[in-house]
C-alpha cells in the first residue's frame, strides 16, 4: 500500500509505503506528468513483481488520466483517489512537509544542484529505520472530521 503525490517545486514524484515506510521516488527536472507517473508505476511493479500493490492518489489530473489508469490496470496496481482537498488523508503530504522544514525553511542554496543534492539526501535519510519523529510522522492514524463536528445537530 503505497500513498503517491509530487512536488512541482521540488520535480519529485514519490510513494510511501504505509507499512515498511519505504520511499520510492521519480525525479523528472523539467516537470512531473503522467509519464512521470508511468515511470512510477513501472518502478513500483518491479519491485512487487509477485505483491498486490494498492497506490492511494490525490486528484492531480496528471495521476487521473487514461495513460495512468491503463498502465495501472496493465500492471495489476489498483489506483485510489483520495476525496478532493484531503491532504491530511495522504501519508506522503506529511513527508513532503518535513523535507520542506528541514530543507527549504530558512535555507540559501548558492547552485541548483546543491538543492537538489539537499531534497535528495533528506528523502534518503527519512528512510532510515527506527527514526522516532518520523515513525510517528508515517504513523497510521488520521484526523477524521465527522459531520457532527462541523455542524450542530
Amino acid at each position: 500500500v503505497y500513498s503517491a503525490s509530487g512536488r512541482k517545486r521540488f520535480n519529485v514524484l514519490g510513494a510511501l509505503n504505509a507499512i515498511t515506510h519505504e520511499i520510492v521516488t521519480i525525479t523528472n527536472d523539467p516537470y512531473i506528468n503522467a509519464l512521470s507517473v508511468c515511470d512510477l508505476l513501472r518502478k513500483l511493479a518491479t519491485k512487487h513483481a509477485n505483491e498486490a500493490v494498492t497506490v492511494f492518489l490525490d486528484n492531480a489530473r496528471y495521476q487521473k488520466c487514461t495513460i495512468v489508469t491503463e498502465l495501472a490496470a496493465r500492471l495489476k496496481i489498483e489506483l485510489i483517489y483520495l476525496p478532493a482537498y484531503s491532504p491530511n488523508l495522504n501519508l506522503i503530504e506529511r513527508l513532503w512537509r518535513h523535507v520542506k522544514q528541514q530543507v527549504l525553511y530558512s535555507r540559501y542554496y548558492d547552485s541548483f544542484p546543491k538543492f537538489k543534492v539537499a531534497i535528495t539526501d533528506c528523502i534518503n535519510a527519512s528512510q532510515s529505520h527506527g527514526k522516532k519523529p518520523l515513525s510517528s510522522l508515517f504513523s497510521l492514524k488520521f484526523q477524521i472530521i465527522e459531520k457532527s463536528q462541523i455542524f450542530n445537530e
